[in-house]
């Protein structure tokens, strides 16, 4: 399962063999039940992560009124990076939502990678920038397309429809589950 991780690193920068094994010694493995939390609202986040296999979504908000933020998928890298950087509580739940396997590394091994290899650093800045487009894009969506023209990009994107419920669906939409309902039999 390593190779995957390994790949993912591959295709973001030019590593030879002994760095990135020195660097894999650092992750470790971790699973995660289906709704269990990796993180909680209020907790500081001190990890990063690679989903491995499985399904996280950030959310805020408890019992119905939850609101899904952010969904993450197999092959994703991803930290709470507004409690992570800052060390300040989390505004987020951070959920999985089915069987989800993860490869984990703390804050503190992180910077020291950074430190110890430039060809690590140029990885975090390339991460970084990728997550930074995928927020923008997020933004202009929300701001310039309806909520149907939303879905239907995703329709595209058949992790996101099979392994997401729909009510996470719509609130990740910024709608109500009728309202998605309604939509989904437009489509039809």
């Amino acid at each position: 399962m390593m190779t995957d991780f390994e790949n993912f690193i591959k295709s973001r920068v030019v590593i030879n063999q002994s760095e990135l094994e020195q660097i894999l010694c650092a992750f470790s493995r971790k699973t995660i039940e289906k709704g269990q939390l990796i993180l909680k609202r209020g907790q500081t986040a001190h990890q990063y992560f690679y989903i491995q296999s499985g399904t996280v979504r950030f959310f805020f908000g408890e019992f119905d009124a939850q609101l899904t933020a952010w969904v993450i998928f197999k092959n994703e890298f991803f930290a709470e990076i507004s409690s992570l950087n800052p060390q300040k509580p989390t505004r987020f739940n951070i959920e999985a939502t089915e069987k989800t396997e993860l490869l984990c590394i703390s804050k503190a091994d992180m910077d020291r990678l950074y430190q110890q290899f430039p060809v690590w650093q140029e990885f975090g800045r390339k991460l970084w920038e990728e997550m930074s487009i995928r927020m923008i894009d997020r933004i202009l969506t929300f701001q310039t397309k309806t909520a149907e023209e939303h879905y239907l990009e995703y329709l595209n994107t058949p992790d996101f429809l099979q392994k997401v419920p729909v009510n996470q669906i719509a609130s990740y939409l910024g709608i109500t589950p009728n309202a998605l309902s309604r939509i989904r039999k437009n489509i039809k």
